[in-house]
Order: C-alpha cells, then sequence, then structure tokens
C-alpha cells in the first residue's frame, strides 16, 4: 500500500479541529443575525403602550434602530407575529419529542435484545466472520454498543431539527425587517441563519461520530469490523428521528395550509398567508417544524447513513484488516475539509457581497 498523505496525528487533529471550527462559525453566525437588535421597550408613543406586560412585551419586540426606517407600527406586528410562530413551533416540538423519547427508548431495547440474541447473549469473543483466523468481541458487546450509537445518532438528529427551528423562527422577522432596506441585506441575513443550522448539522455529526469511534476503540482494540458494525447504529438513530419530524411535521403543515386556504380563501375571501387569517400562523408553524426540523433531522440522518456505510465497508476491506487509521476515515476527512471549503463559501456569499455593497 501507498503511504498516506496525512498522517494517523493529523487525522487525529484534523477531524475535531474541524468540527469545533464549524460549530463555531455557526454561532458566529447567529449573532451577526441578532444584529438587529431586540427592543428593551416599548416606543412611548405606541398605542399599544398600555403600561400592561404580556407574552409578547418588552424584548419580544423588534426595533430597527437605523433612521427612517422605524416604523414602529410594522415592526410591532412583525415582532408580534414572528413571537407566535416560534411559540407554537417550540410547543409542537416539545410535544413530539416526548413521543420520540418513548420509541427512542423502545426501539433501543429492541435493537439490543435483536442483536444480543445473534449468540444466544454470549460475553465470549467469536472467531470473525470476514476472517476465521482473528478473534472478534461477542455480540452482546455489539449489541449494547449499537444501542449506544442508536441514542447517539437519535439524540444529535433531535438537537439538529431543533437548533434548526429556532434559528428559522429567530431569523424570520429580522429577514423581513432587512428587506426593507433591500434585497441583499435580506439576502445576507436569511443566508447567514441558514448556515447556522447547516454548520451545526454537520460539524455536531462529525464530532460526535469521531469521539464515539475513538471511545468504542478503547474496548474493541484491534477487532475494527466490531467496531465499525456497532458505529452503524448511529446512522440509524438519526434517520429513525428523521421519520418524526418529516412524517408528524409534514402532516400537520399541510393539513394547516389546507385549512387555512379553505376558511381564509373561501369563506372569508382573505388573501393567502394574510396574517389576519389565525390559521396563516398554524400554517407557518408546520412549516417550521416539518420543512426545517424534520428536514434538520433527514439531511442528518442522510449524512450519518452514508458516513457509517463508507466506513463499515472500509473496515473489513484491506484498509481495516491492516489497521490503517487515515485511510480507513476517509470519510471523516472529506466531511472535515468539506466544513472549511463552506466556510470560505459562506463568508464569500455574505461577509465579502456586503463589503462589495457598502462601496
Amino acid at each position: 500500500m501507498g503511504a498516506s498523505i496525512l498522517s494517523d496525528l493529523g487525522t487525529e487533529i484534523l477531524i475535531p479541529v474541524c468540527a469545533v471550527i464549524g460549530i463555531s462559525f455557526s454561532l458566529l453566525q447567529w449573532v451577526l443575525v441578532s444584529k438587529v437588535k431586540l427592543s428593551p421597550g416599548r416606543d412611548p408613543g405606541s398605542p399599544r403602550n398600555n403600561g400592561a406586560g404580556g407574552k409578547n412585551d418588552c424584548a419580544d419586540y423588534l426595533i430597527e434602530e437605523e433612521e427612517g426606517l422605524n416604523d414602529h407600527n410594522v415592526v410591532l406586528k412583525c415582532a408580534e407575529i414572528q413571537s407566535a410562530i416560534s411559540e407554537g413551533a417550540t410547543s409542537f416540538l416539545f410535544t413530539e419529542y416526548q413521543y420520540v423519547g418513548i420509541f427512542m427508548v423502545a426501539f433501543a431495547i429492541l435493537i439490543f435484545v435483536f442483536l444480543g440474541s445473534v449468540e444466544g447473549f454470549s460475553t465470549k469473543s467469536q472467531p470473525c466472520t470476514y476472517d476465521q483466523s482473528k478473534i472478534c468481541k461477542p455480540a452482546l458487546a455489539t449489541a449494547a454498543f449499537s444501542t449506544i450509537s442508536f441514542l447517539l445518532g437519535a439524540v444529535t438528529s433531535v438537537v439538529s431539527g431543533f437548533l434548526g427551528m429556532k434559528i428559522a423562527t429567530y431569523a424570520n422577522a429580522r429577514t423581513t425587517l432587512e428587506a426593507r432596506k433591500g434585497v441583499g441585506k435580506a439576502f445576507i441575513t436569511a443566508f447567514r441563519s441558514g448556515a447556522v443550522m447547516g454548520f451545526l448539522l454537520a460539524a455536531n455529526g462529525l464530532l460526535v461520530l469521531y469521539i464515539a469511534i475513538n471511545l468504542f476503540k478503547i474496548y474493541y482494540g484491534d477487532d475494527w469490523g466490531g467496531l465499525f458494525e456497532a458505529i452503524t447504529g448511529y446512522g440509524l438513530g438519526g434517520s429513525s428521528m428523521a421519520l418524526f419530524g418529516r412524517v408528524g411535521g409534514g402532516i400537520y403543515t399541510k393539513a394547516a395550509d389546507v385549512g387555512a386556504d379553505l376558511v381564509g380563501k373561501v369563506e372569508r375571501n382573505i388573501p393567502e398567508d394574510d396574517p389576519r387569517n389565525p390559521a396563516v400562523i398554524a400554517d407557518n408553524v408546520g412549516d417550521n417544524v416539518g420543512d426545517i426540523a424534520g428536514m434538520g433531522s433527514d439531511l442528518f440522518g442522510s449524512y450519518a447513513e452514508s458516513s457509517c456505510a463508507a466506513l463499515v465497508v472500509a473496515s473489513i476491506s484491506s484498509f481495516g484488516i491492516n489497521h490503517e487509521f487515515t485511510p480507513m476515515l476517509y470519510p471523516l476527512i472529506i466531511s472535515s475539509v468539506g466544513i472549511i471549503v463552506c466556510l470560505i463559501t459562506t463568508l464569500f456569499a455574505t461577509d465579502f457581497f456586503e463589503i462589495k455593497a457598502v462601496k
């Protein structure tokens, strides 16, 4: 075999460093989106300022500070709609995740029982299926570690979807307010908010998978076939959670969309997506929980599955048999480099574009 361009030590450093950079960059984008400040208080001249506190009081209102664009009635209404959408989406996801948690535990138990029963819950090491001359860890160990991988993938998938929903509801009103300055401003705000979920999803998935591999390797040692077989549960967990987000959220948003159109257009002759129709809020809530939170979990599931599949195939190839660490983790190296490339591309699409617009 030829020598690797990247050493094993370089691989050990590259993957986690790129993951941390991706997480840090996503948080930076979140901070930049929040530059459209939350108001410390209401406009004294606003008819809404009656001295009474409510759920949409004070800090819930977005006030554009730039002179000439501080139409408080428009801004306060925009913030009110944003607050309703965010509250509805958060409530839906918390309710959904209660059922997801029950499914997660029940399915994890099934995984452990079915995989552990392959060798009758034996705790004795067995000859490897791909090489009878080598000894592999017992099936019970694979069942236990596969269950842990499944739970890690499920939790990471849920977190990816939830964070995607939060940044979407956080940035929608801000994007609307920035659009009054021009298309460029709105594009930058929307692009940055989308980058938050994109980078968090990829970086979190990469970091958790890399940490899991290194922790599992402490037990498995030279049994790389068993190690990466156990890691496959990570992708399964991500895809399982995506089913709830895409199907549950998708059904909700379609039902709300049809309901809003029927009530608004047919019965009251109200235009589509008019805020006077309460069902429009439900429609937007469905868009967030189905098309954003569900899509975030779905994207993570696809990413985790493809990475785990490549790792399993590599583990039973010459790379795995010869314990060549860097070639084995080639899929994760590609993901790591991809984070850096996407970071540079995002800078060109936002910061450099913004500087050019200012000039």
